[in-house]
Parts: C-alpha cells; sequence; structure tokens
C-alpha cells in the first residue's frame, strides 16, 4: 500500500506539472501577443507626428502633378512642423516609380502618396512599404492593393458630363473620337463614361476609340493628325487629358479644320487658355481639383499616422464641366 500511494503521489505530482507547465505557456503566449499588440498601435498614436512626405508622380512636365506637388506642400505648411515634401517624376515609367517608392521606404518617409502608372504593376512594392509601417495613400488613380486611402476625381462622371455635353452640343447626331491614353485606371474610368453618355444616342458614332495620345501634347498633335488624315469629317473629339486635347486643337489649325470641336479633362491652365481663343476649337473640359485632392491627401494621412481612421477609404470628388460660357467664373489651379 505504500508502494502504491507512493506512486499514486510521484504521478499526480507529474499531472500538476505538466498542467501548470501548460497554463504558464498560455501566459508566455498571451503576454507575447500583447505586447506585439502594443507594438503595432503605437506605430499609430498621437505621439507620433508627420515630418517626411513622399510624392511619387507621373510627369511633372504635366501641369495637373504640378499642382498636386504645390497642393501636398501647401497643406504641409498649414500642418507646420518643417514636414519636409519631396515629390518626384517617374515620366510614366512603372520601373522608375518603383524605384522611388523603394526609395521612400528605405527613407523612413512617414507617408507616400503616388498618381500609380500602373496599378496592378505598383502592388509589390505599395505592399513593401505598408509592411515596413508606411502610411500609403494612392491619390488619381486606383490600385490593385491595400493601401490607406484612395482619392480621386470621380472619373467616370468626368467621362460622362463631357460626352454628354458632346451629345447635347451634336444634338444627337455626329461622329465622334476618342483620343485615349496611358491605361490607368482613371483614364479607364474616363473613356467607360464617355461611352455610357454616348450609348444613349443611336445616331453617334464613334469612330475611334483606341489610339493613345500618351496624356501629352505632343501624343495629342500626333494622333489627331493621324485621325484628320483617316477620316474626312469628325464633329467632336473627347480627349482623356487636356494636354492631349491641347495638341489635338493644334493638329486642327495646322490641317486648317474647324468643322468640329475638343472637350477635355482636367481643367488645366492650357486648356483655359485655348478655349479663350475663339479661332480655336477647344470648348469645355471636365475640371479636377488637383490641388484640392494633393490636400486632402495629406490631411488624411496625417490623421492615420495619430491614430484616426477615415471614415471611408475611398474618396471622390467631383469634377465641374467648364466651357466657354461659364470660363470667367472659372477659378482654375
Amino acid at each position: 500500500m505504500k508502494k502504491i500511494s507512493l506512486i499514486a503521489g510521484i504521478l499526480g505530482f507529474a499531472v500538476l506539472g505538466c498542467t501548470n507547465g501548460a497554463h504558464n505557456d498560455n501566459i508566455a503566449t498571451n503576454t507575447t501577443n500583447k505586447a506585439t499588440n502594443i507594438s503595432a498601435e503605437s506605430l499609430s498614436t498621437s505621439n507620433r507626428k508627420l515630418q517626411t512626405i513622399g510624392v511619387a508622380l507621373g510627369d511633372l512636365g504635366n501641369p495637373f502633378y504640378n499642382a498636386v506637388q504645390k497642393g501636398a506642400e501647401t497643406e504641409a505648411q498649414k500642418i507646420g512642423g518643417n514636414i519636409k515634401v519631396n515629390a518626384v517624376s517617374s515620366a510614366f515609367d512603372l520601373n522608375q516609380q518603383t524605384n522611388q517608392i523603394e526609395n521612400f521606404t528605405a527613407a523612413n518617409t512617414d507617408l507616400i502618396i503616388l498618381s500609380a502608372v500602373d496599378k496592378k504593376g505598383v502592388k509589390p512594392v505599395i505592399d513593401q512599404a505598408r509592411l515596413a509601417g508606411r502610411v500609403v495613400i494612392a491619390l488619381d488613380s486606383a490600385v490593385d492593393a491595400d493601401v490607406d486611402a484612395m482619392i480621386s476625381s470621380n472619373n467616370t462622371q468626368a467621362g460622362e458630363v463631357a460626352c454628354q455635353y458632346i451629345a447635347d452640343r451634336l444634338k444627337g447626331q455626329g461622329s465622334v473620337v476618342i483620343l485615349n491614353g496611358t491605361p490607368m485606371d482613371s483614364i479607364n474610368q474616363r473613356v467607360s463614361g464617355c461611352e455610357k453618355s454616348l450609348s444613349k444616342y443611336p445616331n453617334i458614332k464613334l469612330i475611334s476609340k483606341e489610339q493613345n495620345a500618351e496624356g501629352t501634347r505632343d501624343g495629342g498633335l500626333r494622333v489627331m493628325s493621324d485621325l484628320l488624315t483617316t477620316f474626312p469629317k469628325i464633329d467632336a473629339v473627347f480627349a482623356t487629358n487636356d494636354q492631349s486635347g491641347v495638341g489635338a486643337d493644334l493638329a486642327a489649325r495646322q490641317a486648317r479644320r474647324n468643322e468640329f470641336f475638343i472637350v477635355g479633362v482636367d481643367g488645366s491652365p492650357d486648356a483655359t487658355k485655348a478655349m479663350e481663343d475663339k479661332n480655336g476649337v477647344f470648348a469645355a473640359t471636365a475640371a479636377q481639383n488637383p490641388a484640392g485632392m494633393a490636400q486632402k491627401a495629406v490631411q488624411i494621412g496625417n490623421d492615420i499616422i495619430q491614430g484616426k481612421k477615415p471614415e471611408s477609404s475611398e474618396i471622390l470628388i467631383p469634377v465641374k464641366l467648364v466651357t466657354r460660357e461659364n470660363l470667367s467664373s472659372y477659378k482654375g489651379w
């Protein structure tokens, strides 16, 4: 009996030891998880301050992107604290933009704002930036990646109002061409919006929509010159951005063709100047607010860094149709 009692005691002690060991492991695990959670939360608290902003843009030769840069700088100055803003241009080259975002990440940039040149191609570098604790906000064009916020003009609306103006002015009948652009999400949405408006008018023929004017004045001049050679009669042109529209306007002047009119998207200084010239064919533009979008991006980025998440991660800014008739009341960029 003494031997049996002794064995039972040893077994009981062993079981008790295993149970206590498992309990201690749980305590250690919970403590570790708690520490991890605290560490993660500390990345976005009111103790942090926005100090550096990296802005990765398509082309700083384009007034739109210049306005984005100025908007970011203006909002940074409002926040105060000597926030540094570094804006870079990729010339719409994915590899270059990837390198730029990698550099921002390596330099411990607090907030990265990017206008993606390739919605799918930028995903890996965005993922890396966010894993490194950077706040990333996409501006003007959506991306196929998780970002902290997405801010853009309502590009579908831009295409809709621009081409509704075309349809109204043509009274539902005529031949229309679309000057397409770099296959960015924003451009695709504008084309889609335009087609939606024109689809309501069976007597409006869309005779060209695939030509890529590359979003530049030279591209618009080149593509429009070819289209004027191909088509003896064009009634209206939808340019997916103002720069290509201004190039198309120049092509019309060179070809001495004025039977059509051009509607663009942006509300740029170049477009308003072209609209002021009564001898030109640039008639209207769906105006964006690039500086306002950039200011909103900095505001939201600053809030996120301090632990305040936006109510919605997707923010659409409405556009306004500017025509020769209401041009005098348009403030511009």
